[in-house]
C-alpha cells in the first residue's frame, strides 16, 4: 500500500472510532504547546479550530497523494501564520499532533506501515517549512 493510501487509511480507521477529531487534536496541541492557547480567541474559536483542522486534513491528503493543489495550502499557511506570529516549530508540530492523535485513537490498528508513512510525511512537511525559512533568509521567493 502506498504512503498516500496508508495516510488516508489512518483517517478512515479513526473516523470509525471518533466522529470529530477537533477536540482531541486541540487538547493534545494545548497540552504539548500551552503557548498555542493564547493564539485562539475565546468566542467562536471552536468553529475556527474545526475549519483549520478540515483544511489541514485536506492538505495532508493531497500532499501525501496526487498533489493536485490543496497541498499548496501548507506553504500559504506558513506565510499567513508568520503574520500572526506563530512560530514555525508550532506550525510543524500541529501536523505531528494530528498524527499522534490518530495513533492514540487507532491503538493496535496503528501499524508500522502507517507510522512509517506518517513519519515520511512529517519530514517532508518540516522540510517545506524549513526550506521556506531558508528562501526567506536568502531573500528569494517560494518555488511555485
Amino acid at each position: 500500500m502506498s504512503s498516500a493510501n496508508l495516510i488516508e487509511r489512518s483517517f478512515e480507521l479513526a473516523a470509525a472510532y471518533c466522529d470529530d477529531l477537533t477536540p482531541l487534536v486541540y487538547r493534545r496541541l494545548f497540552e504539548q504547546h500551552p503557548e498555542a492557547v493564547a493564539m485562539f480567541r475565546t468566542e467562536g474559536s471552536e468553529l475556527v479550530k474545526g475549519s483549520m483542522l478540515v483544511l489541514t486534513i485536506e492538505a495532508i491528503l493531497d500532499f501525501a497523494g496526487e498533489r493536485r493543489g490543496n497541498f499548496r495550502m501548507i506553504e500559504c499557511e506558513v506565510a499567513s501564520h508568520d503574520a500572526y506570529g506563530t512560530p514555525r516549530h508550532l506550525f510543524v508540530a500541529f501536523f505531528a499532533v494530528i498524527a499522534r492523535t490518530l495513533q492514540e485513537i487507532l491503538g493496535v490498528e496503528w501499524t508500522a506501515e502507517i507510522d512509517a508513512a506518517w513519519q515520511k510525511l512529517l519530514r517532508e512537511i518540516e522540510s517545506i517549512v524549513l526550506d521556506d525559512i531558508a528562501r526567506a533568509a536568502a531573500g528569494s521567493e517560494p518555488v511555485a
